[in-house]
Order: C-alpha cells, then structure tokens, then sequence
C-alpha cells in the first residue's frame, strides 16, 4: 500500500521521464537539469516565401493571395510575403491575407523587405528608416512576427547581374570607410528599433550583399547594436565561401532561415548547399523555428517547388 502522497510524487515523476524519455534519462537523473542541457529535436516547419513562385520573372508574378492557395496546396507550414510582390497595402487588403492564411491553415511567418542605409546622405538614410518602420507596421497589422531587413550597399555596382558576377563584391564609394558604412547602418537600425519592439516584430538581418555579405558583417551590426529586436535572418544561398564557418558565426543569433534550391540551374548562380550540415548547426543551437523556402532555379515551380518542400522536410522535418 502507498499512500497518496507517494502515489502523487511517483506519478509526476513517471510523466518527467515519459516526457524526456526520448533522452534517455536514467533513474534517478534530475530531468529537468538534462532537458535544459540537451539540444532540442522539435522539428522545424517548413515555409515557402511567395518569391519561390515568381522570381522576379514578369510570367510567373503571382499575386500574394494565389501563393497563399498554392502553399496551402502544397502543404507547406506557413508563408514569407516578399514586400517587393504586394499590390496593396491598404488595411482591408492586410486583413484578407490574414484571414486567407488562417482559414486554410498557415502561418504568416515571415515578411521580406528590402532597405538601404549605405549612404553618405542623411536624407536617403531617413528615407529608408521611414519606409523600415511602415514595413514594420504592415508586419504587424498581418500578424507577421519577423521581418528581413538589409544593410543595403555601396550601389557603385548598380546593375544586379553584374554585382552577382562579381560574387556581390563592389568597391566603396569613393572618398568614405567600411567604418563610415557601417556606423550609418547602425544608427539606422537603431532608430528602427522602437517601431519593433512597439509591433512585436523582430527584425532579422540578413545576409544579403552590402556590407552584410559577410558573417562577420552582420555580426558587427547585430552585436553594436545589441538589442533582442535585432537579431538574424540566415539565407543559405548568399555565401560564396566559408559557407559552414560562416552560419556558425550567425547561428547563436538566428530566428528565421531562408534556404535556397536551384532545381533547373540557378537564375544567377548555383550553390552545392549542404543541408544536413546546416540543420546540425541549427540544432546544435536550439533553432527550432521556421525553415522558409527561396527557390531561385529555372524549372517551373509547380514541380520544383514541391521537389524542394520534400527536401528540407527531410532534413529539417523530422
């Protein structure tokens, strides 16, 4: 016979170690000191932003509301808006995409804009705080929780193709340092910074040519800037070299993560990603949020598309 206290205590005990039996824990072990040390394994899910279907191609321009239906279709988790493919912005329009996402079981999860505060003019740099902020406002009228932002770039390669013949490498503008370009991006992100915390919508900068063409570039910013409305959105298509060396200078701060397919050769480029390495990097580091799919190849997405969800479920989905 035991009595109920006894019964009580062995009961709660059983349903710890049920709960992290997957960890192995021995009797006796104090579980929560082994949880709290163990690397997570919830699975991530998997998003597709609505670039994935157009590209910047003018055939495949889709409007926001048919990407929603067809990531629904695909079974995806939840969807990345591109800011650059949206045709209205009005209040009503925000609410029909949120409640579109909803009723067919999405998350909005991701909003990706663009900005540019490499500039030697205080005007251009208030200009795009101005837009950041009312981005981050549509963000949060959509229930979007982060938001991709820039450091933007030097623009002394203004055309986009031969920047990405050139491996998004371009000289600084002439008469001015790295150290000038980036202390501009730091105060405008700083001032960014209220309209997050305000919305709730954490920003994530990305590694996205400029002077966030680097790991280490994006880590100047983040960390100078050291705000938890300022964390990292990590592409794994946008490092030509050191690629593993570089998502693991980034990981420890990343909340969102877009990932690149090429399936039918890429539009500027194709990378060999080494997706397992990736996802061991991430788990390592506890990311267990969204995996967001960027297809940039030349195959026709309603087979590439699909071809891509299938992969990264099986890497990052289970």
């Amino acid at each position: 016979m035991i009595n109920r206290r006894e019964w009580i205590g062995g009961t709660v005990a059983a349903g710890v170690a049920a709960s992290a039996g997957w960890q192995g824990i021995a009797a006796g072990e104090d579980a929560s000191v082994r949880i709290q040390n163990e690397p997570k394994s919830r699975r991530n899910r998997i998003a597709v932003s609505t670039y994935s279907f157009w590209r910047y191609r003018d055939e495949t321009k889709l409007s926001i509301e048919k990407c929603i239906d067809l990531a629904a279709e695909m079974e995806f988790d939840g969807v990345e808006i591109l800011h650059r493919q949206m045709t209205d912005e009005s209040p009503g329009a925000l609410q029909r995409l949120k409640r579109q996402a909803f009723i067919l079981g999405l998350d909005l999860c991701g909003f990706s804009t663009h900005q540019g505060f490499v500039s030697p003019d205080p005007e251009v740099r208030q200009k795009n705080i101005n837009d950041t902020i009312h981005q981050i406002e549509l963000a949060y009228q959509m229930g979007i929780p982060t938001m991709r932002v820039n450091t933007g770039r030097w623009g002394t390669i203004p055309d986009f193709n031969e920047l990405m013949a050139n491996k998004g490498i371009e000289p600084k503008l002439e008469g001015h340092t790295e150290d000038e370009g980036f202390a501009w991006v730091i105060d405008s992100l700083e001032k960014c910074l209220p309209a997050a915390e305000k919305c709730g919508v954490t920003l994530g900068l990305e590694n996205h040519w400029g002077l966030g063409r680097t790991a280490e570039g994006v880590m100047r910013i983040v960390d100078a800037i050291d705000s938890p409305w300022l964390q990292v959105t990590l592409d794994t298509g946008n490092f030509f070299e050191r690629p593993l060396e570089q998502f693991k200078l980034m990981a420890p701060k990343t909340v969102y993560v877009q990932a690149k397919t090429y399936f039918g050769g890429g539009t500027w480029y194709t990378l060999d990603i080494d997706y397992p390495a990736i996802a061991e990097i991430l788990r390592q580091h506890r990311y267990t949020g969204y995996i967001s799919l960027e297809f940039e190849g030349q195959e026709d997405f309603a087979t590439a598309v699909p071809k891509s969800l299938e992969m990264l479920r099986s890497v990052f989905g289970n």
